[in-house]
């Protein structure tokens, strides 16, 4: 590549930034810019401060890997600092004295992500971070890193015990056992300590004994030879002294397959994968995993899948096509836990293999009594499943709800009377009374109260869907029929999907031949879960649940004045709470489920839901346009997008401002959400659609009071976030470096 991704003028050596992490981001950042590596340091620092909120960057041994990818940054970078004193990036050991700071372009290619992410793996082998360490000037660093980036052809023979790239002097320091020796006067040998103590700790003493073996270039690679032999120079593994692993029995060797994925997906992905697979490697079993990060990576071949006897998902976002791990024994957590205890996850994964009632992929629970190793807990399992019902029906109700409204601006309100017998008894050539325009309404019309139809079915058929899988659908579909059928409504969805899930969960847990688990999917499965929840809906839960459903549509009936004006507070702050998250869908879900034409109060309700979601993403368009010195560069481009976002009601439109600043951005968004929720409430505004913004004006009633009500919280919720960011606004610094 035409350019160095890192440079003697990016480099500090035993520098003090400052005592906290955001004084040493927004020193490097600075290296990045006075190098015309970026176009703005705060840009940088602030956008590798907002990656750092998602989760600390501090590994264990005194590392620190903040990383972003900013427009501000003009070329793939690394900026370095060794520090003196350490400061705490939140490992779980204590501070960190090595700080990389991961600067990527947004949208930067392959290459350079490649680049970036060589450098991560690196770090987890003790000795190129005791090489770091022990480095003497800038151009000692650079080497190091061009090193593990680039690395040389290597020539064959004898693997050494240096990491792939080290300069020889420092490689033998390394391999000498000097590792906290060789650091520099002034270095925190502390942090130098830990690093010894983890490659201590993470390698048996049977791991030293195949160390030996190793050196004569048997069946490891350069960096694997490093992690080995800096735990045999410590002399914290009886070398000759073998143990048992657990994947080292006579038997064939066994398989665990794994995905690693961050936000980012520079970093902690790749060192996820690479600490999981050295942890294969010490259990004596193989490990295959799929980094899903930006400098892409291969999909794990479907016959390795199926080879493996567990899955790992170290991730902290969501895994693609992660269907294809159906049924697997799986282990969960984020991805920071797979670079901490790599041994502890590939232990955990190798017991769930040969657990019965382990945790599968799926949405399979625990056998009762046993705890899930270390995964998600029932609260947010309960909300995925829940949420997973929701964002499947919302396209059913989007696309009714839309052409039932074009229905109205065509045929006007009272098409819903006669819409089924016109479009049974007339056709394009035997028009109605009222010519083309009522007949093509009517069309919609029933196009749209079919579609709207499956609103509740849906709901419960995606809820079992999340918790049993495919042989879910069938019950949950039947449970949300049931619900439409005794009146039970959205309420009646919600329980026989859930109740649905888990029958069908139960019936495919039950022992049987080996020639009928062909069967059990399609045909066992659907039958027993539609039979187990029909049985309890209508024995059980129908009258129950539709009384409850009654009652609540009476109480809403029943509101004016000062109740109704509260309902519409509570449900604007709900709806701006956490932008399309749980609370924001539950006040949406509310709205829709109950929402008919024949009911002005879930009309009212309607409105207030869609005025107040439409306020976060407009609000925060306006603050970037007033004030646009207080924003980065990136997000003064997302307020642009943010207008029409929010004329559309999508509230995700605002998730960028208040992922980077939550405490200012949701309050202030609430607030106003609040204040447009009670005054639609107030004026009596109605909506007959369930989506689409201003663009659905001609389904508005009271349209003025609607753009009034809008406009009112759109600019509250606008001051208040630009006040608060005047007043907690801190200075950028401009650092002293202080080198040795």
């Amino acid at each position: 590549m035409a350019d160095s991704i890192i440079t003697p003028d990016l480099i500090a050596l035993d520098a003090d930034l400052g005592t906290d992490k955001d004084s040493v981001i927004t020193a490097l950042a600075h290296k990045l810019a006075a190098a015309e590596r970026a176009s703005d340091a705060a840009a940088v620092a602030e956008a590798a401060l907002t990656r750092e909120s998602q989760s600390a960057t501090g590994l264990p041994g005194g590392i620190a890997i903040p990383h972003c990818r900013s427009a501000a940054v003009t070329t793939a970078s690394l900026g370095f600092a060794r520090l003196a004193p350490a400061v705490d990036f939140g490992a779980p050991d204590g501070p960190a004295d090595l700080v990389f700071l991961i600067a990527a372009p947004e949208g930067a290619g392959a290459e350079h992500m490649k680049l970036l992410s060589s450098l991560a793996r690196a770090l987890v082998r003790p000795a190129f971070v005791a090489d770091l360490r022990a480095a003497a000037t800038p151009a000692d660093v650079v080497a190091l890193v061009e090193g593990v980036i680039n690395p040389p052809a290597q020539a064959a023979g004898p693997t050494s015990s240096a990491s792939a790239g080290t300069p020889p002097s420092t490689a033998a320091g390394a391999a000498s056992g000097g590792t906290a020796g060789n650091a520099p006067t002034g270095a925190d040998t502390s942090a130098a300590a830990r690093t010894s103590a983890a490659a201590a700790t993470g390698t048996t003493a049977g791991d030293a004994a195949a160390g030996a073996g190793s050196a004569t270039g048997v069946g490891t690679d350069a960096g694997d030879a490093a992690v080995i032999g800096d735990a045999a120079a410590g002399g914290t593994a009886a070398s000759g002294t073998s143990t048992t692993s657990p994947g080292s029995s006579t038997g064939p060797r066994r398989k665990i397959v794994a995905v690693t994925a961050c936000p980012t997906g520079i970093a902690h992905t790749y060192m996820a994968a690479d600490s999981l697979t050295a942890a294969g490697e010490r259990a004596g079993i193989d490990v295959a995993v799929e980094t899903q990060g930006s400098s892409g990576g291969d999909k794990l071949d479907p016959a390795t899948i199926a080879a493996a006897d567990a899955v790992i998902f170290a991730t902290d976002v969501g895994v693609k096509d992660r269907e294809r791990f159906a049924g697997m024994p799986v282990v969960e957590s984020g991805v920071k836990r797979a670079i901490n205890e790599p041994d502890t996850m590939i232990a955990e994964a190798l017991t769930a293999s040969t657990t019965p009632g382990a945790a599968t992929v799926g949405g399979t629970a625990p056998a009762p009594g046993q705890a899930a190793a270390k995964g998600i807990g029932w609260g947010t399992r309960l909300r995925q499943i829940l949420l997973t019902g929701v964002s499947y029906m919302i396209p059913f109700v989007a696309a009714g709800g839309l052409l039932i409204a074009l229905s109205f601006l065509l045929g006007g309100y009272t098409i819903s009377d006669n819409a089924a017998s016109i479009v049974l008894d007339n056709s394009i050539t035997d028009l109605p009374s009222g010519g083309l325009k009522i007949y093509l309404g009517a069309v919609l019309f029933q196009i749209g109260a079919l579609a709207f139809s499956f609103l509740v079915p849906a709901l419960a058929g995606y809820i079992a869907f999340a918790i049993a899988d495919r042989p879910g659908l069938a019950p949950g579909f039947t449970a949300g029929a049931i619900a439409v059928f005794v009146g039970a409504g959205f309420l009646g969805g919600l329980v026989g999907g859930l109740i649905a899930g888990f029958a069908a969960l139960w019936v495919s847990k039950l022992p049987v031949p080996v020639w009928a688990r062909g069967l059990m999917p399609v045909v066992v499965i659907p039958l027993l879960g539609s039979l187990i929840v029909g049985v309890v809906m209508f024995v059980l839960l129908g009258k129950p649940l539709a009384a409850v459903t009654n009652g609540l549509t009476d109480w809403l009936n029943g509101l004016s004045g000062t109740s109704a004006i509260a309902l519409g507070v509570i449900l604007g702050v709900m709806m701006c709470f956490d932008l399309g998250g749980p609370v924001n869908k539950a006040a949406y879900a509310f709205a829709v489920a109950g929402l008919s034409v024949t009911d002005p109060a879930t009309l009212r309700i309607m409105a207030a839901v869609m005025a107040a979601g439409m306020v976060p993403p407009l609000a925060m368009a306006l603050s970037t346009l007033v004030r646009p010195r207080l924003y980065t560069e990136a997000e003064r481009e997302n307020g642009k997008a943010a207008w029409l976002l929010g004329a559309s009601f999508i509230s995700e439109g605002a998730i960028p401002f208040a992922a980077a600043d939550p405490l200012r951005v949701l309050p202030s968004m609430m607030i106003g959400g609040a204040v447009t929720g009670g005054l639609v409430m107030a004026t009596d505004v109605t909506l007959s659609a369930p989506h689409g913004g201003i663009f659905v004006f001609f389904a508005i009633g009271h349209l003025g009071w609607f753009i009034v009500s809008l406009f009112a919280g759109t600019v509250l919720a606008a001051l208040c976030v630009t006040v608060a960011k005047e007043l907690t606004r801190k200075p950028t610094p401009t650092p002293v470096l202080t080198t040795a």
